[in-house]
């Protein structure tokens, strides 16, 4: 299969060479390995990666499309870069759409089935083998907590916020875990998940704000 592509005239790619250098360059972003403002060099990722240069800048092109690759002029591609104003507004415009979410589908009629796609995410969050499988499960969480709106168009809505999140999300993630000696954010999402059990909007909304998600950024005060 193809590797998807905006431009008919852009050469079929084999999607497995393409999924494999973006597979392992977002594990390298993800992960911290490469930094945010690091140069990427094609040619020594080619070398590393046994690949050609068409299906390494196919996958730079999605992952630039994902927020975590950002192209230079005349200067090649670095790892997307955010401003501590960009993450801000980012968070600030996920919190929005999840209240709003919460505020539309709370209280659920049968919250026991209605939360399990939540469940099953905080599942895969806990046991999650690396970055890439952490941060996947990590968006789901959220994803299915909008979701509970049945609302088609915030969904659409929220997938690019949380793409862009991505970047810090995972270093969140990775501070946490440093700084509480194998913390992973686990308890703080649980304490959502506890509040969505109780079915009260206002509870949920409270725990929300209370995530916790700017402070392991060192962003709280800024807020």
């Amino acid at each position: 299969m193809a590797a998807p592509s905006d431009d008919p005239s852009r050469p079929l790619l084999p999607a497995t060479l393409v999924e494999l250098a973006g597979h392992r360059l977002r594990d390298a972003i993800l992960s911290g390995e490469l930094a945010p403002g690091d140069k990427i060099v094609e040619e020594q990722l080619c070398a590393d990666f046994g690949i050609s240069r068409a299906p390494l800048r196919e996958a730079l092109r999605l992952l630039a499309q994902q927020g975590l690759v950002e192209h230079l002029p005349r200067r090649g591609s670095r790892v997307t870069e955010w401003s501590p104003g960009d993450i801000l507004q980012l968070f600030g415009l996920r919190g929005v759409l999840e209240r709003h979410a919460i505020e539309t589908a709370l209280p659920l009629p049968d919250p026991g089935q209605a939360l399990e796609p939540v469940r099953a995410a905080l599942e895969r969050m806990d046991t999650a083998q690396d970055a890439l499988d952490r941060d996947d499960a990590h968006r789901a969480f959220h994803a299915a907590v909008v979701a509970l709106a049945a609302n088609r168009q915030l969904d659409i809505t929220l997938e690019p916020i949380l793409l862009k999140l991505q970047l810090p999300m995972a270093r969140n993630l990775r501070e946490e875990a440093r700084q509480r000696e194998g913390g992973d954010g686990i308890e703080r999402h649980k304490a959502i998940l506890s509040a969505l059990e109780m079915n009260d909007p206002a509870v949920v909304v409270e725990a929300l704000q209370d995530h916790g998600h700017l402070h392991y950024l060192g962003l709280e005060s800024e807020r």
